[in-house]
């Protein structure tokens, strides 16, 4: 299922318009920085005891999944920058959507409220992937426990090198302002 062509949902209508303009937008589209490594699979495997043979076991994967692929959960992983990358400037980020809405909105703390991961075909060794991140709400202020703030709910969506849909990580955060003490 992409849902990269769902419709927006209905947003505040009190946003700036540079955050009006994000909704639906797909933005900061990027590629896996090197191809999928087997070795990272195995890693992340053995730091949470996944002893699931498809992972392990080329023999298994190839007939359960027509050959070795990475564990749907490590979808995120690919994107992870690393702290440091020959030529990169600047501090770097995962989801730097969310980053730009809370300095736009002026929300400075924030935490997430719900993530649903939705999958597609599966990753496998020396797959090249690429993401991008769609904003798809922005709710209206809202007193909370934290403080004053607001939902939204951005998409980021996943594709390989052949453009078939890879899966979809849906991040619902609260981004919020403290109460003044």
């Amino acid at each position: 299922m992409n849902i990269r062509n769902a419709p927006p949902a209905p947003s505040a209508t009190d946003l700036p318009a540079s955050v009006q303009q994000m909704i639906g937008a797909a933005m900061y589209e990027e590629e896996t920085e090197f191809p999928i490594e087997i070795g990272y699979v195995y890693n992340t495997c053995a730091a949470v005891q996944n002893a699931n043979p498809i992972f392990w076991d080329a023999a298994v994967a190839e007939a359960v999944t027509g050959g070795p692929i990475a564990p749907p959960t490590m979808m995120s992983v690919w994107f992870r920058p690393h702290h440091w990358a020959p030529g990169a400037t600047g501090e770097r980020k995962a989801l730097q959507t969310h980053f730009d809405l809370k300095e736009l909105l002026d929300l400075p703390e924030a935490v997430v409220a719900s993530n649903v991961a939705v999958f597609g075909e599966p990753v496998r060794p020396g797959d090249r992937l690429t993401t991008c991140q769609i904003v798809r709400s922005i709710g209206p202020l809202k007193q909370t426990k934290l403080g004053l703030g607001r939902f939204w709910t951005i998409d980021v969506e996943t594709t390989n090198q052949r453009g078939e849909w890879v899966g979809t990580e849906i991040y619902t955060m609260l981004g919020y302002r403290r109460p003044e003490q």
